[in-house]
């Protein structure tokens, strides 16, 4: 039986996600089929049972405060890995705090990179691709006329077994603050 990878995101129903679904699409075809988002726990392998890690994140996540984002500027994490990304300018903190709370029990790994807020536009194979990426997503961002602020109120646990993602569950943020409110 092949072994799954779990992560948490914020998928991003915006005109931010739009466009960097359309970007991928025309730079890095391989790709387009994934929706935009923002990667708050990275792929990681369970320690535990996938009931428990929903559990957990059900309970966490709804005492957790919906918070928004601003995007940033365009950047690759070359030499690291060929991969282009908007970083998360404002607010980063929030998800860096929302990521250590969650990075725990049957969640925790050690995870390969300091964990960066931000917004994957397309991992290519080699490096002279994404630069030539990052070059054509950093003019098109320039000129993206669009809202960069994105709000986080809720996020997607998914599974990711021989090489295919799949959603497990919505997990709302706040859920046991608005419960709570007379």
């Amino acid at each position: 039986m092949a072994s799954s990878r779990y992560a948490l995101v914020a998928y991003t129903h915006h005109p931010v996600g739009q466009f960097v679904e359309d970007l991928r699409r025309e730079l890095h075809p391989v790709t387009a089929h994934m929706p935009a988002h923002l990667t708050i726990l990275p792929p990681r392998e369970l320690r535990g049972s996938e009931k428990a890690a929903l559990e957990f994140l059900e309970e966490a996540c709804s005492r957790a405060v919906p918070f928004d984002v601003e995007m940033g500027d365009v950047e690759t994490f070359l030499p690291t890995t060929p991969t282009v990304f908007i970083q998360v300018k404002r607010a980063a903190y929030r998800m860096r705090e929302l990521h250590d709370e969650l990075c725990v029990e049957s969640l925790n790994c050690l995870e390969a990179w300091p964990y960066v807020p931000h917004m994957t536009i397309l991992k290519t194979e080699f490096d002279q691709q994404a630069l030539d990426a990052a070059v054509i997503a950093r003019e098109r961002w320039a000129e993206f006329a669009g809202p960069r602020t994105i709000r986080v109120d809720e996020l997607m646990f998914v599974r990711e077994t021989n090489g295919v993602w799949q959603d497990v569950a919505l997990v709302p943020l706040g859920r046991s603050l608005l419960s709570s409110r007379p």
